[in-house]
């Protein structure tokens, strides 16, 4: 397998302070990767390195074969072949448009309608991936008013609209109520164990967030990895209390779901 994305020694320093440090990262295609760890710890920066909006203040960083920074290298050129789904991006979007058309824009890396003309199969894709993400009967409802869970889901039909070869979804559980939360885990287990579905990157802060299907899970802390590697092996007890810097207990259940809990104070 090849690698999709592949950070060597990186660092990204801003005003004298390294958001992270010393990075050393690859995903391999088919992957489903999970980035945890506390606020500030350097997964948001992780996931604007793998999308090509920041580049390393030093180190290396490799997305889809391109070197960021390098000659020849064109993110213009590189960044349709990476969907990307979080909050950032759902302040851009017109409140005003439609759910099949805030999808369909995505087809021309735009974020507005204006005078395009889309054809017959970027409907149909643009339905189907609605579908997919439980979302048929919101196609003509504005972007504006759907509630925050909708709206997740309606952000990762999008992302996927472009077929890419890397997806990356920043905390796409966050702010949603139990059930919310529940049924967006059960769509992106589905797209996790789909062999056809691109390389992804989830960040999250909660283990609760993680899908059945994902494979790898990177633990960062005040910029530094922790541990990254095969789920089954790194996301352990030890690994996640390192990584929040409290004793916590983690646990995988029959249904291949991960709980975590701290130890009761004394």
């Amino acid at each position: 397998m090849s690698d999709v994305l592949e950070l060597v020694d990186v660092s990204v320093v801003r005003e004298g302070r390294a958001l992270v440090d010393q990075v050393s990262w690859s995903v391999k295609e088919g992957e489903r990767w999970v980035i945890l760890g506390p606020n500030g710890a350097g997964k948001t920066t992780l996931l604007n390195l793998a999308s090509s909006y920041l580049f390393p203040t030093k180190g290396a960083a490799t997305i889809l074969g391109s070197t960021l920074g390098k000659p020849g290298s064109d993110v213009f050129e590189l960044r349709p072949r990476i969907g990307v789904a979080g909050i950032a991006l759902a302040d851009k979007l017109p409140k005003r448009q439609t759910v099949l058309q805030t999808v369909l824009t995505a087809a021309y890396g735009m974020t507005a309608t204006w005078q395009e003309e889309y054809e017959e199969i970027d409907e149909q894709r643009a339905r189907a991936f609605l579908d997919r993400l439980g979302m048929t009967d919101y196609l003509d409802r504005k972007f504006g008013t759907l509630s925050e869970g909708e709206r997740k889901r309606t952000l990762i039909a999008r992302a996927l609209m472009t077929d890419p070869e890397l997806l990356l979804l920043d905390e796409p559980a966050a702010g949603l109520d139990l059930g919310g939360r529940e049924d967006l885990v059960r769509r992106l287990g589905r797209l996790a164990r789909d062999p056809l579905a691109p390389s992804m990157v989830m960040v999250t802060h909660h283990v609760e967030e993680i899908a059945p299907g994902f494979t790898h899970v990177l633990m960062i802390r005040q910029g530094k990895v922790i541990t990254a590697g095969p789920i089954d092996l790194e996301l352990t007890s030890r690994n996640l209390s390192l990584c929040f810097g409290l004793p916590l207990i983690v646990e995988r259940n029959d249904s291949d779901r991960w709980t975590a809990q701290g130890l009761p104070l004394r």
